[in-house]
Formats: structure tokens, sequence, C-alpha cells
């Protein structure tokens, strides 16, 4: 019998494993975490830019905003297309074409003369930013053996970790410098390097190893739209409850809802029928993978909500400088990059779930621990409690998705990279909206506003309860983290070759 031909694909990514041999899959990864840095660059960078970008085009603080909550609505639904373009295009395609997207946008951004057209770009970077960082999870759990995922997770995110922790204190200087417009050139050279090895090194492959379809089912439309609104009317609805309508907010709230149950039936009616569904819902049949979304959602929650609560804490309650609050956030910025790669390894021989549960306890403990700090607190205690933080988010970070994905059949990898990274950015998004709403409950409770120039001691514990929610959150996380346990007789058919 003769031997099936193999397609031009196949041929490719083969020709590409013999010309640069073992270190070829290392040159895979660095491809695609410059884009993914470039991505997350961009979506961190820009709030340091928004004072003087709305100076410049006369803008009220709600509308500014847009600038930020635009990139982040964008960055969030898109997530859950990429299987689907994967599938139809192939890595090189999606990915350097997302790239490609994500160049558009900073150039325009830079050079745009009004807001509306800021505003597109912005969105534009979102889409981009969006599709391409649900891949490197999906190439990490392809094209590396199971003893060397770890090693791989831990290396790619501390290189991932450094664009959010030195970003903001680089475009501060820009800024300054070269004005609001340099902050969108920013991420130009990243995203040229990552075509150029894109080029190269990533293969023309869909996942799985074989050739792209694109005759393959079309996209999911009507599960996107109902993604998208639900997601526009949860984070709107929790804006609204900050200083709009109430009644405008619960309807608001109650759209997102009605839409989250209408996009399971509807996904669930297309697997029935045959169809390729935007979320496949039988990845939440796998306990691990259904746990480690539970985890990803309330980890995402914490997250974003720290990040948007302590540069508020410590410039508001305790009376610090802009330049400081970067000054102390950025050694914990270089610890994160640190322990990431040390968990990394970790990971390949240490139980996920213990990992993921060591660092949500740190977490918990780093916000606990903030009610100890006073108005007259040395700036040493806050830096290390930030460090503490960072440490815990160390360790959760290469471990998770291995934990909630290492039993998926290889079909499922690509659909369940996309939902967990969905989850967690859509648990971010709601819980900046839910740190602002619980403090300024807190503060009115206390008889202080944000508005009043001088701070005291009821502010700072308006502040303090708002970290123990978060510290709560942690430990609730902590429960599920629990059940990523591996059955005794789980085994992983991952091919360290199948990309």
């Amino acid at each position: 019998m003769a031997a099936p031909i193999a397609s031009a694909d196949e041929l490719h990514t083969q020709a590409l494993r013999e010309r640069y041999g073992e270190r070829y899959r290392w040159l895979l990864l660095l491809s695609v975490m410059i884009g993914t840095m470039a991505s997350i660059m961009s979506s961190t960078i820009v709030n340091v830019a928004i004072p003087a970008m709305s100076h410049h085009f006369s803008l009220g603080q709600e509308r500014a905003q847009w600038v930020s909550s635009g990139f982040m609505v964008a960055m969030t639904v898109s997530m859950l297309t990429t299987p689907w373009l994967l599938a139809r295009y192939g890595y090189r395609r999606t990915y350097s074409g997302a790239v490609a997207l994500l160049l558009v946008g900073g150039v325009v951004g830079g050079f745009a003369q009004v807001y509306p057209l800021v505003l597109g770009a912005r969105v534009a970077e979102g889409l981009a930013a969006g599709i391409v960082q649900p891949i490197p999870a999906i190439i990490i759990l392809r094209a590396f053996a199971p003893h060397e995922q770890g090693r791989a997770s831990g290396i790619f995110g501390m290189g991932v970790v450094l664009a959010p922790a030195i970003g903001p204190s680089i475009g501060g200087i820009l800024v300054d410098l070269f004005g609001w417009r340099s902050i969108f050139f920013m991420v130009v050279p990243f995203c040229l390097a990552s075509l150029w090895m894109a080029h190269r090194f990533v293969p023309t492959t869909a996942p799985g190893g074989v050739a792209a379809n694109r005759g393959g089912a079309g996209l999911d439309w009507r599960g996107l739209l109902l993604g998208s609104v639900g997601t526009l009317c949860l984070l709107n609805g929790l804006v609204d409850l900050r200083g709009g309508s109430g009644l405008q907010a619960a309807l608001l709230l109650l759209a997102a809802l009605a839409s989250l149950f209408l996009f399971i039936w509807w996904e669930r009616r297309i697997a029935q029928r045959g169809g390729e569904a935007l979320m496949n819902l039988h990845l939440f049949s796998y306990r691990q993978f259904a746990m480690g979304s539970i985890v990803a959602v309330i980890y995402g929650t914490a997250l974003f909500g720290s990040t948007y609560l302590l540069p508020v804490y410590m410039q508001l309650a305790l009376h610090i400088s802009a330049s400081h609050v970067g000054t102390i956030l950025l050694p914990a910025g270089f610890v994160l990059a640190g322990t990431i790669a040390v968990v990394g390894r970790m990971a390949d021989k240490q139980p996920t779930y213990w990992l993921v549960s060591i660092g949500l306890a740190l977490l918990a403990a780093s916000f606990a621990l903030m009610v100890v700090l006073t108005l007259e607190s040395a700036l040493w205690q806050l830096a290390l409690l930030a460090v503490l933080g960072r440490v815990g988010l160390g360790f959760i970070l290469p471990s998770l998705n291995l934990g909630a994905m290492r039993p998926l059949s290889k079909a499922l990898i690509p659909q369940g990279a996309s939902s967990i990274n969905f989850l967690r950015m859509l648990g971010g998004a709601a819980g900046v909206s839910l740190c602002g709403i619980v403090l300024e409950w807190r503060l009115a409770a206390h008889g202080d506003s944000l508005s009043n120039p001088v701070t005291s001691a009821a502010r700072v514990a308006a502040f303090d309860e708002v970290f123990m929610l978060l510290a709560a959150l942690c430990l609730l996380a902590m429960a599920a983290a629990w059940q990523l346990r591996e059955a005794p007789d789980a085994t992983n058919n991952k091919n360290p070759k199948d990309h």
C-alpha cells in the first residue's frame, strides 16, 4: 500500500523542524511571545496617556475612559474567535494578521487628529490582542512535551509580565518627553520584530499539524453577537452602578444575564446539530477545566481589581505622589518575572493544584495584610506587600492554564485556551468596576468621599475593607483550585511534535 502523501502544510512544518532542530519549538515560542508582549503592553500603557489625551481632545472623563474600556471589550470578545481563525487560516496567517492589525492600530492611533479615529484604533488593537493572547497556550501544550510545558510556560510568562511591569514607567517618560502620541508608536518595533519571526518560524498549519480548511464551517456569528452584547451590557451595567441610573444599571445587568442564557442555549443547539460552536460547552464536562475556569474568573477579578485599587489607594489614601507609586510597584514587577521562571520549572514536577493554591494564599495574604498599614507606615512596608502579592501571582500564572487544560483532548485545546482567557478577562473587567462600587459604598459608610482633598484614617479603613473583599475572593478561589487535582489514572497524551 502506498504511503499517504503529505500536504504542503505538513511538509512545511517538517522542514522547519529539520532546519532548526531541537531549538525550533523555542524559536516558535519566542516568535509568539514578542507579539503577545506588544498586545499586553498596548492594553496597559495607554492609561498613562489618558490625562494628556483628554486635554488634547477636550474630553470628559467618561468619553476618555472609553479608550481603555473599548479596548477591553474588543479584546475580551475576540478571544472566542481564535479557534475558528486557526482552523480556517492556520497559525501563521491568523497570528501575523492579528499582529499586523495591532501595528496598524498603533500607527493610526498615533497619527489620528480626531478622537473617534483614536477610539477606532484602540478597538482594532483590542481585537488583535484578543486573537493573539490564547495562541501561546495552544502552542505550549502542542509543541512541548509534558515534562517541558511548565518550563516553557515560565519562560513565556517571565517575558510577558515584564511588559505591564515596565510599560507604564517607560510610558510616563515618553508622554513627558514626546507627548501622548508616542504611546501608540511604542508597539511598532515589537510588532515588526514579531512579524519577521512569524514569517520564519510560525507554521502555516492549523492546530493538530493539518492543513487549514478554508472551506470549513463558518464563524458562529450569532454566538459572537450574543457574547458581545452580554459583555457590553455587563460592563456598562457595572459602570452605571457606580454613578449612573440605578434603573438603567439593573436593566443592563438583566440584559447581560439574558444574553448569557441565550448564548448557552444557542451553543448547545449548534453542537447538537453538528456545527462549530463559538464556545464548545463540552469543555466544562472536564472537571479540572471547569474548576480552572472558576479560578480564572475569580483570579481575574482580584488581579485587575487590585491593579486599579493599589495606585488609587497609594495616591488618594496615603497621599503618595504618582512618581513614587511607580517606584514602589516596579520592583514587584521584576520579582513577578523571576517567580514565574522558577515556578514554571516547578510545574513540570509538582502538582499544579498545589502551586495555584499557594499562589492564591499568598495573594490573599498580601491583600489582608494591607489593614496593618496606616498613614504613618513606611514605604518599604507597602513595597513588601506588593512584592508578596506578585510572588503569589507568579505561582498562579504558569500553573493555572496547565492544570486546567492538560486533561483536554487535543482537538479541544484551542477552544480551551480561548475560553479560559475569555473568562479571565471578563472577570478582570468586572473586577475593576466591582472594586470601584464597593469602595464608593464603604467611603460613604465612613462619611468620606474621594473628592475630599484631605485623607483620613476613615478613608484608609474604607480601602482596607475592599482589600479584605479581594482576600476573601482569593480564598474562595482556593476551593476551586483544589479540584485541579488529576485523577489517579489520568494520562497525558500530548505529542511534542503536534502543533
